[in-house]
């Protein structure tokens, strides 16, 4: 093909001079849209939460996010074992007490009656930690900025409790609380617990 060829549909029209281009026509042919300008771009932002185009809006509940609640889901499993142990020691206990050898010791008897009320106490108060960590797991999927900073506060108080005075016993609740507390205090986590508070901007 050559410029001069009447089919050619690049090629400049029969009876004009031609312009120089280096090879390329100045103009897009008929039929072909122009091309965008530089520094405009076609579509807003993708956003890496999935919102449809906005920073705003968080569609899908981060991997962090979704690893702080399994956390807290496990904070609360352990919390249970724990329940169990302690009633049983308080039922060993009050066993003990009706065991005829030890029966007329009166000192035994006044420690095992303080022992038993403060391990069903410490019970109800490893029962009341254990449930609120599960609630607060289930409340991720739809709760906002309160459910946020509820875990937050949580995982700091039970990462100071598991290392005083549970040292031993509550490494493996120390390690899990700080995980949470990171997690739920980083900038996807606020995003995604203040997602209904953005999508009304």
């Amino acid at each position: 093909m050559s410029f001069g060829d009447s089919n050619n549909p690049y090629g400049q029209p029969q009876g004009q001079p031609q312009q120089p281009g280096y090879g390329y026509p100045q103009q897009a042919p008929q039929g072909v849209p122009p091309q965008q300008g530089y520094g405009y771009p076609a579509a807003p932002p993708v956003s890496p939460y999935g919102g449809g185009g906005y920073p705003g809006a968080v569609t899908e509940m981060p991997g962090s996010v979704k690893a702080a609640r399994v956390m807290l889901f496990v904070i609360g499993g352990l919390q249970m074992i724990g329940v169990v142990l302690f009633a049983l020691t308080a039922m060993t206990i009050s066993a003990a007490k009706s065991d005829p050898a030890v029966k007329d010791d009166v000192q035994f008897q006044q420690l095992a009656d303080m022992s038993t009320g403060a391990i069903w106490g410490i019970t109800a108060v490893v029962l009341a930690w254990g449930v609120l960590a599960i609630v607060l797991g289930a409340k991720f999927g739809s709760g906002g900025n309160g459910i946020r900073i509820t875990a937050l506060v949580f995982g700091i108080i039970t990462a100071i409790l598991g290392i005083y005075p549970f040292i031993i016993v509550g490494l493996a609740h120390t390690v899990l609380a700080i995980l949470v507390a990171v997690f739920v205090g980083k900038a996807d986590g606020a995003a995604w617990f203040n997602r209904n508070k953005q999508a009304q901007y």
